[in-house]
């Protein structure tokens, strides 16, 4: 009987911020200024003789945050270490980072269902937090097509980068591809990163090991799979990373420790260089920047600022709206997709009060839900683009929910008004008018078309007395096709059975 082999996986997540400025100089922290390979640097950031760095405030606040949001220790005490190692995109020939006293420490995050979950994370799946540190981003290196040299561009030396490791409590591919996405999630909550994996705004390194049932959990050789730039590569390359070793480890083969990167064209991880240790970079003190000391009334007032976080917005969608889950999942899943489906409830409970709708509030907030997750998701998705670019103010898309759940235009209908709502922002009371969209609810007016549409179908009318109850689906398609899709179909069955 083969051994079985188990997985032990841990994340270094790297995150810039979105900051005004660089790390350590004035020089602009804005993707757009830096098109031109070496237009947006400075004497600081490229390391001329003379120069001295400035911590950015705003940067600390922000993995500060982050760390409270991640139910992390921030320190009270900290400071910025130089990490030696040359590269040429490095201009100091140093990076400086953090070592031995990072920013926050022992946090946590629950990556199961928060509905399962208390407020301390219990009854989810937690992985351990072991550090959130700042540092300063590298430069980036361009290598011509068939030319023997590489260039270097300095544009990205110097933005702030937040590195987050965690403890190896990851199991599989999927809790690796689930805690990367949680992790984007709050950072887009807390607006400190957009976190744009394909920008390179969030670069995921998995450490993984393989240990025999029964050994010791950290007995495995590490191996380290770099700079990968998507969740779905995050959870291949370490399905490809177990199945690789576990080979190995069966044939009696030793693991080495090293450095890999993903090939999406090959599904497989490649080796790029042995595995550097802590010492190889010589950590020692910053000496130009002061050490960073804070107190209790500063982090509290960090705490007082911090948003509802999305595991806290999802439950309480889901007690005070009542909405179902699978839809409170994908509001949350964007905080301005989730602003804006409460602006839509604020809107909806103003019109209830003023008597512009009369359907219950349970009625109104499950078809504002689906709507924005099916129909208006849609025509996102269609267009390629987010909820910041819609047209349809909260106020028009209430209306028309009000509209559609007072029975004034039926589903198929109130496709064709959101349609035209998303491409012009129009009101959707003048929309259904110009178009002759309003649902025909007159008894005497479907009494007269049903009678029609029986006429034209005996047969159907036996089908149905001989019990197929698909002849009055039929029946109520060919009444719909009449109408042009305007008749209320609660009224057509309703007569359609008294008739037959």
């Amino acid at each position: 009987m083969k051994a079985k082999y188990i997985p032990v996986i841990g994340m270094e997540i790297h995150v810039e911020l979105k900051t005004d400025s660089k790390m350590f100089c004035a020089c602009k922290n804005d993707p757009e200024l830096g098109k031109d390979p070496n237009s947006n640097i400075c004497p600081v950031c490229t390391a001329q003789p003379g120069t001295l760095p400035v911590a950015n405030q705003k940067a600390i606040e922000f993995v500060q945050k982050a760390g409270l949001a991640l139910n992390c220790d921030l320190r009270k005490i900290s400071k910025f270490d130089r990490k030696n190692y040359f590269y040429p995109d490095i201009p100091k020939g140093y990076q400086i980072s953090q070592y031995d006293q990072p920013l926050c420490e022992k946090g946590w995050v629950d990556i199961d269902d928060p509905v399962k979950s208390d407020d301390h994370g219990a009854g989810g799946k937690i992985i351990g937090i072991t550090r959130i540190h700042l540092e300063e981003d590298t430069g980036k290196l361009t290598h011509p097509r068939g030319a023997d040299y590489s260039l270097v561009d300095f544009n990205r030396a110097g933005v702030p980068l937040m590195e987050l490791v965690t403890e190896p409590d990851i199991e599989s591919g999927k809790e690796a591809r689930l805690f990367c996405q949680k992790i984007q999630q709050i950072f887009r909550y807390l607006n400190i990163s957009n976190a744009e994996m394909e920008k390179g705004q969030m670069r995921c390194e998995v450490n993984i090991s393989l240990h025999k049932e029964g050994e010791e959990r950290l007995s495995g050789t590490k191996v380290e799979v770099k700079n990968i730039s998507s969740f779905k590569f995050v959870e291949k390359s370490i399905y490809f990373e177990i199945k690789r070793q576990t080979e190995m480890l069966e044939k009696g083969e030793e693991i080495i420790q090293e450095t890999r990167g993903w090939n999406d064209a090959k599904g497989e991880t490649v080796s790029q260089r042995k595995k550097e240790s802590a010492h190889d970079y010589r950590y020692f003190p910053e000496p130009d920047i002061p050490p960073l000391k804070f107190d209790d009334d500063y982090i509290e007032s960090l705490r007082s600022k911090l948003p509802e976080l999305p595991n806290a917005k999802m439950k309480r969608l889901l007690e005070e709206y009542m909405i179902s889950k699978e839809n409170a999942e994908v509001i949350v899943s964007d905080k301005d997709l989730a602003s804006y489906f409460e602006n839509v409830v604020s809107e909806i409970r103003e019109k209830k009060t003023s008597g512009e709708i009369s359907s219950d509030d349970n009625k109104l907030l499950k078809l504002a839900s689906n709507y924005i997750v099916s129909e208006l998701q849609k025509h996102l998705v269609k267009n390629f683009e987010t909820i910041k670019d819609v047209k349809i103010t909260p106020e028009n898309y209430a209306e028309l929910v009000g509209i559609v759940a007072d029975g004034k235009i039926n589903s198929s209908a109130a496709q064709k008004v959101l349609e035209e709502m998303y491409k012009t922002g129009g009101d959707p009371s003048q929309i259904i008018e110009s178009k002759n969209l309003s649902q025909m609810s007159d008894d005497s007016e479907l009494e007269k078309i049903v009678l029609e549409i029986l006429e034209k179908n005996p047969q159907s009318i036996e089908d149905y007395k001989s019990g197929k109850k698909n002849a009055l689906q039929f029946l109520m398609g060919q009444t719909m096709k009449k109408t042009q899709g305007k008749a209320n179909p609660q009224m057509v069955i309703k007569i359609l059975k008294s008739k037959l």
